[in-house]
Protein backbone atom coordinates (compact mmCIF):
# COMPACT_ATOMS: atom_id res chain seq x y z
CA UNK A 1 0.00 0.00 0.00
CA UNK A 2 2.97 2.26 0.67
CA UNK A 3 4.47 1.85 -2.52
CA UNK A 4 0.99 2.37 -4.18
CA UNK A 5 0.74 5.54 -2.61
CA UNK A 6 4.33 6.73 -3.54
CA UNK A 7 3.62 6.15 -7.22
CA UNK A 8 -0.08 8.32 -6.78
CA UNK A 9 2.45 10.81 -5.00
CA UNK A 10 4.92 10.95 -7.23
CA UNK A 11 2.21 11.18 -10.70
CA UNK A 12 0.01 14.01 -8.77
CA UNK A 13 3.70 15.87 -8.12
CA UNK A 14 4.76 15.67 -11.99
CA UNK A 15 1.69 16.58 -12.86
CA UNK A 16 1.98 19.97 -10.91
CA UNK A 17 5.70 20.32 -12.18
CA UNK A 18 4.31 20.07 -16.04
CA UNK A 19 1.39 22.65 -15.34
CA UNK A 20 3.73 25.46 -13.54
CA UNK A 21 6.02 25.42 -16.81
CA UNK A 22 3.11 24.82 -19.27
CA UNK A 23 3.25 29.05 -20.22
CA UNK A 24 5.66 28.71 -22.97
CA UNK A 25 5.32 28.19 -26.53
CA UNK A 26 8.00 25.43 -27.00
CA UNK A 27 5.79 23.51 -23.89
CA UNK A 28 2.75 24.26 -25.36
CA UNK A 29 4.17 22.62 -28.43
CA UNK A 30 5.10 19.69 -26.06
CA UNK A 31 1.65 19.52 -24.39
CA UNK A 32 -0.25 19.03 -27.99
CA UNK A 33 2.38 16.07 -28.66
CA UNK A 34 3.11 14.47 -25.25
CA UNK A 35 2.68 14.97 -21.57
CA UNK A 36 5.69 12.11 -21.08
CA UNK A 37 2.46 8.78 -20.83
CA UNK A 38 3.20 8.34 -24.79
CA UNK A 39 4.73 5.95 -25.92
CA UNK A 40 6.07 6.23 -29.45
CA UNK A 41 8.58 4.83 -32.29
CA UNK A 42 12.10 5.79 -31.32
CA UNK A 43 12.51 9.50 -32.20
CA UNK A 44 10.38 9.19 -34.83
CA UNK A 45 8.50 12.47 -34.48
CA UNK A 46 12.15 14.01 -33.41
CA UNK A 47 13.37 12.90 -36.70
CA UNK A 48 10.81 14.57 -38.82
CA UNK A 49 11.44 17.91 -36.45
CA UNK A 50 14.99 17.63 -37.86
CA UNK A 51 14.50 16.91 -41.36
CA UNK A 52 10.92 18.38 -42.18
CA UNK A 53 8.90 16.04 -44.98
CA UNK A 54 12.44 14.32 -46.43
CA UNK A 55 13.58 11.84 -43.74
CA UNK A 56 16.47 10.06 -45.43
CA UNK A 57 19.75 8.30 -45.06
CA UNK A 58 23.13 10.26 -45.09
CA UNK A 59 25.39 11.47 -42.46
CA UNK A 60 27.02 9.39 -40.27
CA UNK A 61 24.36 6.73 -39.84
CA UNK A 62 20.94 6.42 -38.06
CA UNK A 63 20.77 9.12 -35.46
CA UNK A 64 17.35 7.42 -33.95
CA UNK A 65 19.55 5.36 -31.54
CA UNK A 66 20.89 8.72 -30.51
CA UNK A 67 17.58 10.64 -29.73
CA UNK A 68 15.98 6.88 -28.22
CA UNK A 69 12.47 6.56 -27.42
CA UNK A 70 9.67 8.20 -25.70
CA UNK A 71 9.79 7.25 -21.67
CA UNK A 72 6.10 6.21 -20.37
CA UNK A 73 4.57 6.65 -17.47
CA UNK A 74 5.32 8.52 -14.39
CA UNK A 75 8.56 8.85 -15.23
CA UNK A 76 7.66 10.01 -18.61
CA UNK A 77 5.78 12.86 -17.06
CA UNK A 78 8.69 13.62 -15.01
CA UNK A 79 11.05 13.76 -17.31
CA UNK A 80 8.54 15.70 -19.73
CA UNK A 81 8.34 18.64 -17.04
CA UNK A 82 12.16 18.99 -16.95
CA UNK A 83 12.53 19.04 -20.19
CA UNK A 84 9.28 21.88 -20.68
CA UNK A 85 11.45 23.59 -17.92
CA UNK A 86 14.90 23.47 -20.52
CA UNK A 87 12.96 24.43 -23.62
CA UNK A 88 11.29 27.44 -21.61
CA UNK A 89 15.31 28.51 -20.58
CA UNK A 90 16.25 28.21 -24.39
CA UNK A 91 13.60 30.69 -25.65
CA UNK A 92 14.22 32.93 -22.38
CA UNK A 93 17.84 32.93 -22.89
CA UNK A 94 18.79 32.03 -26.47
CA UNK A 95 17.55 34.54 -29.91
CA UNK A 96 16.99 33.93 -32.85
CA UNK A 97 16.24 30.17 -31.82
CA UNK A 98 12.92 28.33 -32.77
CA UNK A 99 12.51 26.34 -30.19
CA UNK A 100 10.02 23.09 -30.32
CA UNK A 101 9.31 20.14 -27.91
CA UNK A 102 8.59 16.97 -29.76
CA UNK A 103 8.85 13.46 -27.54
CA UNK A 104 11.25 13.85 -25.20
CA UNK A 105 13.42 16.18 -26.98
CA UNK A 106 13.73 19.85 -27.66
CA UNK A 107 14.43 20.45 -31.08
CA UNK A 108 16.45 24.02 -31.48
CA UNK A 109 16.51 25.35 -35.10
CA UNK A 110 18.64 28.40 -36.87
CA UNK A 111 18.25 29.46 -39.99
CA UNK A 112 19.38 31.73 -42.33
CA UNK A 113 21.34 34.71 -41.61
CA UNK A 114 19.56 36.62 -39.07
CA UNK A 115 18.62 33.55 -36.50
CA UNK A 116 21.49 33.15 -34.33
CA UNK A 117 23.62 31.11 -36.00
CA UNK A 118 24.87 30.76 -39.79
CA UNK A 119 28.23 30.58 -41.77
CA UNK A 120 30.08 32.87 -44.47
CA UNK A 121 29.32 31.52 -47.74
CA UNK A 122 31.29 28.55 -48.17
CA UNK A 123 32.63 28.40 -44.98
CA UNK A 124 32.24 26.38 -41.29
CA UNK A 125 34.23 28.26 -38.85
CA UNK A 126 31.71 29.45 -36.14
CA UNK A 127 31.85 33.34 -36.55
CA UNK A 128 31.71 36.17 -33.84
CA UNK A 129 27.65 36.29 -34.05
CA UNK A 130 27.53 33.06 -33.90
CA UNK A 131 29.28 32.84 -31.19
CA UNK A 132 27.34 35.42 -28.73
CA UNK A 133 24.28 32.94 -29.51
CA UNK A 134 26.08 29.65 -29.12
CA UNK A 135 27.31 31.29 -25.54
CA UNK A 136 23.96 31.55 -24.25
CA UNK A 137 22.96 28.07 -25.44
CA UNK A 138 25.96 26.89 -23.74
CA UNK A 139 24.52 28.38 -20.56
CA UNK A 140 21.90 26.98 -20.92
CA UNK A 141 23.42 23.08 -21.11
CA UNK A 142 25.61 23.73 -18.07
CA UNK A 143 22.14 24.80 -16.53
CA UNK A 144 20.72 21.14 -17.29
CA UNK A 145 23.53 18.80 -17.59
CA UNK A 146 21.73 15.35 -17.55
CA UNK A 147 20.88 16.00 -21.41
CA UNK A 148 22.71 14.72 -24.32
CA UNK A 149 22.81 16.84 -27.62
CA UNK A 150 22.82 16.27 -31.55
CA UNK A 151 23.84 19.08 -33.56
CA UNK A 152 22.93 17.98 -37.11
CA UNK A 153 23.78 20.34 -40.32
CA UNK A 154 22.44 20.99 -43.78
CA UNK A 155 22.66 23.30 -46.81
CA UNK A 156 20.70 24.54 -49.27
CA UNK A 157 21.31 23.13 -52.95
CA UNK A 158 24.34 25.26 -54.30
CA UNK A 159 27.07 23.59 -55.14
CA UNK A 160 26.94 19.88 -55.75
CA UNK A 161 25.54 17.29 -53.45
CA UNK A 162 28.86 15.98 -52.79
CA UNK A 163 30.30 19.73 -51.79
CA UNK A 164 27.43 19.95 -49.62
CA UNK A 165 27.58 17.43 -47.77
CA UNK A 166 31.00 17.86 -46.08
CA UNK A 167 30.05 21.13 -45.97
CA UNK A 168 27.05 20.61 -43.85
CA UNK A 169 29.38 17.91 -41.66
CA UNK A 170 32.30 20.26 -41.49
CA UNK A 171 29.46 22.95 -39.86
CA UNK A 172 27.81 19.99 -37.63
CA UNK A 173 31.82 19.35 -36.31
CA UNK A 174 32.71 23.29 -35.85
CA UNK A 175 29.63 24.34 -33.74
CA UNK A 176 30.39 20.39 -31.64
CA UNK A 177 33.80 21.60 -31.10
CA UNK A 178 32.75 24.95 -30.24
CA UNK A 179 30.32 23.73 -27.14
CA UNK A 180 33.14 20.93 -26.16
CA UNK A 181 36.12 22.78 -26.52
CA UNK A 182 35.55 26.92 -26.73
CA UNK A 183 32.65 26.09 -23.12
CA UNK A 184 34.21 23.00 -22.34
CA UNK A 185 31.06 21.17 -21.97
CA UNK A 186 31.72 16.85 -22.04
CA UNK A 187 32.41 15.63 -25.63
CA UNK A 188 30.53 12.10 -24.43
CA UNK A 189 27.29 14.64 -24.42
CA UNK A 190 27.87 14.94 -28.20
CA UNK A 191 26.89 13.39 -31.02
CA UNK A 192 27.07 14.60 -35.07
CA UNK A 193 24.86 14.16 -37.84
CA UNK A 194 25.09 15.94 -41.24
CA UNK A 195 22.48 15.28 -44.34
CA UNK A 196 24.22 18.51 -47.26
CA UNK A 197 21.38 19.58 -49.34
CA UNK A 198 19.29 16.77 -48.92
CA UNK A 199 16.23 17.60 -46.36
CA UNK A 200 15.26 21.19 -47.31
CA UNK A 201 12.74 23.01 -45.50
CA UNK A 202 11.97 25.06 -48.06
CA UNK A 203 12.49 26.03 -51.38
CA UNK A 204 15.84 26.28 -53.54
CA UNK A 205 14.31 28.15 -55.77
CA UNK A 206 13.76 31.62 -53.82
CA UNK A 207 17.16 33.46 -51.86
CA UNK A 208 14.47 33.07 -48.05
CA UNK A 209 14.16 29.72 -49.00
CA UNK A 210 17.51 28.60 -49.50
CA UNK A 211 18.71 30.67 -46.44
CA UNK A 212 15.99 28.33 -44.49
CA UNK A 213 17.94 25.44 -45.99
CA UNK A 214 21.04 26.16 -44.28
CA UNK A 215 20.51 25.74 -41.20
CA UNK A 216 21.95 23.59 -38.04
CA UNK A 217 19.13 21.92 -35.63
CA UNK A 218 20.25 21.03 -32.22
CA UNK A 219 18.36 18.38 -30.67
CA UNK A 220 18.51 18.04 -26.84
CA UNK A 221 17.22 14.92 -25.15
CA UNK A 222 17.18 13.00 -21.58
CA UNK A 223 20.26 11.09 -21.27
CA UNK A 224 20.27 8.35 -19.02
CA UNK A 225 20.62 8.94 -15.57
CA UNK A 226 17.68 11.88 -16.05
CA UNK A 227 15.58 8.55 -17.02
CA UNK A 228 17.21 6.57 -14.43
CA UNK A 229 16.59 9.05 -11.79
CA UNK A 230 12.34 9.51 -12.87
CA UNK A 231 11.96 6.00 -12.83
CA UNK A 232 13.33 5.74 -9.38
CA UNK A 233 11.59 8.78 -8.37
CA UNK A 234 7.76 7.36 -10.00
CA UNK A 235 9.05 4.18 -8.16
CA UNK A 236 9.22 2.37 -11.64
CA UNK A 237 12.66 0.96 -10.84
CA UNK A 238 11.80 -0.76 -7.85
Amino acid sequence: MKRYMKRIASIALALVLVVGVSSCEATQNANNKQKGAVIGAAGGAVLGAILGNNVGKGGNGEIGAVIGGVVGGAAGVLIGAKMDKNAQKIEEEVPGAKVERVDDGIVVTFDGENNGVYFDTNKYNVNADSQATLDKLASVLVEFPDTDVLVVGHTDSTGSAEYNMTLSKNRAQSVTNYFTGSKGLSPGRFNTNWFGETSPIATNDTAEGRAQNRRVNIVIVPNEKMKEDAEKEAGDGN
